[in-house]
C-alpha cells in the first residue's frame, strides 16, 4: 500500500510531457519546422514541476518578454508605488518676471513623462512669476549615464520610436506621431499631421489613396527624413527636419498612427519647451545645451511622475515600449546607488536581485532590458521561474494586470479572438527578425491557472505563431 502511495504521489510530480503536446508539433509540421526548432516550458501553478519541458534549458534570445524580468524586478526592488521627479532651476536672479539667466530641467528617468504633464509644470513655473528667460534651455542629464549606442544601430532604422535611447529627461518618449487619414472632405487624398506640433518638424505628404483592405499598411508606405532645406538663420537654434511620405493609403485603414522620433533629444525638448512656454505667455531667447546643474542653481519647482510605476507597467507592458523598459533598468540602477546610472549597472542590480532570492541563472545575458537586443539570453526553464515566484509573491497582481489580455487589448488585442480561451490568458510576446517568444499566465477551462514560456530562435520564427496559438488552446483545454 505504502508503495502504491509513493507512486501515485511521484506520478504527480513528473512532468506529463517532456515532448511537445501534438496539436503544438502539428502546427509547427504544418510551417515547415521541426519540434527542436522551438523551445517550450509549461507548469500548473499549483503543481511542483512543469508539466512540458522541451529543451527548456536552451540559452535563447527572449526578444520583448525580457521585459518580463525587468518589470518583475522593479517592481519588486523599487516598489509598485514608487514615482520619478522632474526638477527645475535658474542659475540667475528674478526681477519682475524676467529670469537673467539660464533655466534648468533636470530629469531623474520618468518614462511616463508626457507634454501634458511637461505642461502643467511649466504652468507651475509660470505661477511663480517666471515670464522671460533671458539665457538659455539647459539639460541636466547627469542622472544616466551617456548612451553610446547609435539609434540606428540595431536595424538600420533609426528614426523608428522604438529605437529611441534612454535619457535622463525624455519628453513624450521623444516621438513625433504622425496622424494618418483619408480626409473626409476629399477622398482622394490622406490628411497627415503631426502630434505634438513642433516648430522643427515639417510634413510633406506624397501618399496615395487605394481602396485596398488596410492589411499590413506599413509595408506599403516609406518616409524619408533630411534636414530642412530652407535657409536657416545662423542665430536660429532651432534645427528641423523634414519628413517626405510616399507610397500608398487604404481608406479602409481608417486612422492610424506612425510613430517616428526625427529629432534628437535636446532638441525635441527645446521646440516642446518653446511651443508650451510661448502659449503660456513665456518666452525663451537663448537656445539649448546639455549641462550638469552649476553649483549656484537655485530651485524653482518640480514635480513628481503623474503615474506610480504600477501604472507606468501597464503602458510598458501591453504595448511593449522599449524606451520605458530602458529607462526602468537605469532607474533599478540609480536607485541601487550606481550614479550616472548605466545599463551594466542595472544588469548587475537584477542579478543580485535574483540571487538574493535564491537564484543563479548562469546563462542570464541582460543588454538593455528591453529585448531589443541580438545578445540578450534567459532559459525558457528560468523565465518559467520568473513567472512563478511572481505568481506567488505580493506583486502578481500589478504585474499580471501589466500584461496584454488575449484577444482583448495590447500587442494581443486582435490574437485569438473569437476562442474560448479569448480573455483568460495575460501574455506578453516578443519578436524580432529571427525570434518569436510568447511568456504569461493562461487560466485553464477549471479554473487552474498555468504559466507558459515559448522560445523559437529560428530564420522562421515567425512562422511559429499557429504553435503558440495550439499551446495556448492545448493548455485552456488540459485536463485534470
Amino acid at each position: 500500500m505504502r508503495r502504491l502511495l509513493l507512486c501515485c504521489l511521484l506520478g504527480l510530480a513528473v512532468p506529463a510531457h517532456a515532448v511537445l503536446p501534438l496539436p503544438v508539433s502539428q502546427a509547427l509540421q504544418q510551417a515547415g519546422l521541426a519540434d527542436d526548432d522551438v523551445a517550450v516550458y509549461a507548469q500548473r501553478l499549483d503543481l511542483p514541476l512543469p508539466v512540458i519541458a522541451h529543451r527548456a534549458d536552451a540559452a535563447l534570445n527572449p526578444a520583448s518578454t525580457m521585459k518580463l524580468l525587468t518589470t518583475y524586478a522593479a517592481l519588486d526592488m523599487l516598489g509598485p508605488a514608487y514615482r520619478w521627479r522632474t526638477e527645475i532651476y535658474r542659475d540667475g536672479p528674478l526681477v519682475d518676471g524676467v529670469l537673467q539667466g539660464n533655466l534648468i530641467l533636470r530629469g531623474e528617468g520618468d518614462p511616463a513623462l508626457m507634454a501634458e504633464d511637461f505642461w502643467r509644470l511649466l504652468g507651475r513655473l509660470r505661477q511663480l512669476g517666471v515670464r522671460d528667460i533671458t539665457g538659455d534651455l539647459i539639460i541636466d542629464n547627469s542622472y544616466f549615464a551617456p548612451q553610446a549606442q547609435d539609434a540606428a544601430a540595431f536595424d538600420g532604422d533609426g528614426y523608428r520610436a522604438y529605437n529611441v535611447t534612454a535619457s535622463a529627461l525624455v519628453i513624450n518618449l521623444q516621438a513625433s506621431s504622425l496622424r494618418l487619414a483619408v480626409s473626409a472632405d476629399s477622398p482622394a487624398r490622406v490628411e497627415v499631421s503631426a502630434e505634438p506640433a513642433l516648430p522643427g518638424v515639417v510634413v510633406q505628404n506624397r501618399l496615395q489613396v487605394t481602396r485596398d483592405s488596410c492589411g499590413d499598411w506599413r509595408s506599403r508606405l516609406q518616409y524619408k527624413v533630411q534636414p530642412k532645406v530652407e535657409p536657416q538663420a545662423a542665430n536660429d537654434p532651432v534645427r528641423g527636419v523634414s519628413i517626405t511620405l510616399s507610397g500608398t493609403f487604404s481608406a479602409d485603414c481608417g486612422e492610424k498612427y506612425l510613430e517616428l522620433s526625427v529629432l534628437d533629444g535636446p532638441q525635441y525638448t527645446y521646440q516642446l519647451f518653446q511651443s508650451l512656454w510661448q502659449s503660456l505667455g513665456g518666452s525663451l531667447h537663448g537656445e539649448v545645451r546639455l549641462q550638469a546643474l552649476p553649483p549656484q542653481a537655485v530651485k524653482l519647482t518640480d514635480q513628481l511622475s503623474p503615474l506610480p510605476l504600477a501604472d507606468v507597467l501597464r503602458r510598458l507592458n501591453k504595448y511593449s515600449n522599449n524606451l520605458m523598459a530602458r529607462q526602468l533598468l537605469l532607474t533599478v540602477a540609480a536607485q541601487q546607488g550606481n550614479l550616472p546610472a548605466t545599463e551594466e549597472a542595472g544588469a548587475n542590480a537584477v542579478r543580485q536581485w535574483l540571487v538574493k532570492k535564491g537564484y543563479r541563472f548562469p546563462e542570464l545575458m541582460i543588454e538593455n532590458g528591453a529585448g531589443l537586443s541580438r545578445v540578450e539570453r534567459i532559459s525558457p526553464r528560468h523565465l518559467g521561474n520568473i513567472l512563478a515566484d511572481a505568481y506567488a509573491g505580493p506583486w502578481m497582481p500589478e504585474l499580471m494586470s501589466s500584461l496584454p489580455v488575449l484577444g482583448v487589448d495590447g500587442t494581443l488585442l486582435k490574437r485569438m479572438q473569437g476562442q474560448p480561451v479569448q480573455g483568460r490568458a495575460h501574455l506578453k510576446t516578443g519578436s524580432l527578425n529571427g525570434v518569436s517568444t510568447l511568456a504569461g499566465y493562461v487560466l485553464d477551462q477549471h479554473g487552474q491557472p498555468w504559466l507558459l514560456v515559448f522560445m523559437a530562435n529560428h530564420p522562421r520564427a515567425a512562422a511559429t505563431r499557429s504553435a503558440q496559438d495550439a499551446l495556448i488552446n492545448w493548455i485552456y483545454r488540459h485536463d485534470e
